[in-house]
């Protein structure tokens, strides 16, 4: 996508949750996860590369000690939509016996957050929990339900704070849609 691209797609895209709604979310998220695992002293895992904004707000938050590390798979890669989980990396912390917590931007279908759910119980982990920052309310079942929701976000496609359209916008403070079930 081109600069040019990019700045037009902004520019007829719908602002979903400003700047000021996500750090008020943040901070919500932040109390109720110290609220449970506070004295667990927990890993908690960034899922790459859209968690690095929603993980980069909210680890500061998290007055209590714990271990930090990561993990990168995805369904999506370049695409706008979801194939087989390709794992690229991590986690590098032994999880055997240890409480977890997976930090991700999106549950969308929840495939890859459920998949690195139960690949982190099959590593050992006594106990896991899922933290994303945004919900997609897309009518359907899904394979599990997160145990920390930022905010909840309409079935369009969606982008800004962590979250891509086409390699391009995870750096926006909001989080903004297509207008339509258009993906381009």
């Amino acid at each position: 996508m081109t600069p040019e691209d990019a700045k037009k797609l902004l520019a007829e895209a719908e602002l979903i949750h400003s700047s000021e709604a996500i750090q008020a979310a943040i901070l919500r998220v932040a109390g109720e996860i110290r609220a449970k695992l506070s004295d667990m002293n927990p890993v908690v895992l960034c899922v790459m590369s859209g968690a690095v904004p929603f993980m980069g707000h909210l680890l500061p938050l998290l007055d209590f000690p714990l271990d930090f590390d990561y993990l990168h798979a995805s369904r999506y890669g370049e695409q706008t939509s979801g194939n087989k989980l390709i794992w690229r990396s991590g986690p590098w912390i032994n999880l055997k016996g240890r409480h977890v917590l997976v930090v991700d931007d999106i549950l969308d279908e929840g495939v890859t957050l459920a998949t690195i759910c139960e690949r982190m119980r099959q590593m050992g982990a006594a106990s896991v929990y899922s933290a994303i920052f945004a919900d997609k309310d897309t009518g359907r079942e899904k394979p599990l339900r997160a145990d920390f929701v930022g905010v909840s976000v309409p079935d369009r496609f969606v982008f800004g704070f962590g979250m891509d359209i086409c390699g391009a916008w995870r750096n926006l403070p909001g989080i903004y849609a297509r207008k339509g079930k258009a993906i381009l």
